[in-house]
């Protein structure tokens, strides 16, 4: 069993800049790939980053791969999506999920564990 625990979210201008964290509770942190997933409202849960156990393979939707970063810290047990230059539209509730033997995938159903979001509300 994994809990993770995502913050770092909040009202940023547009043009701004945030970073999220989302920590997992247990030792086997380190061999779970994670990815970011974000929900707007009146949307669908739409995948945003995901990165690989090791940390060496990261994969970026094409709407924000110029914009954000994601990257790990496993002696800390917590991944990080960087976003940079946010738009409106980033707008949403943002969830990271961790999965095994996953790699870098976008699909929400490889993902077994969810944490609960972060807010994210960029204004014009």
């Amino acid at each position: 069993q994994v809990q993770l625990v995502e913050s770092g979210g909040g009202l940023v201008q547009a043009g701004g800049s945030l970073r999220l964290s989302c920590t997992a509770s247990g030792r086997t942190f380190s061999s779970y790939d994670m990815g970011w997933f974000r929900r707007a409202p009146g949307k669908e849960r739409e995948f945003v980053s995901a990165i690989n156990w090791s940390g060496d393979s990261t994969y970026l939707a094409d709407s924000v791969k110029d914009r954000f970063t994601i990257s790990r810290d496993n002696a800390k047990n917590t991944v990080y999506l960087q976003m940079d230059s946010l738009k409106p539209e980033d707008t949403a509730v943002y969830y990271c999920a961790a999965g095994r033997r996953v790699g870098v995938s976008t699909r929400r159903s490889d993902y077994v564990y969810w944490g609960l979001g972060t807010q994210v509300t960029v204004s014009s």
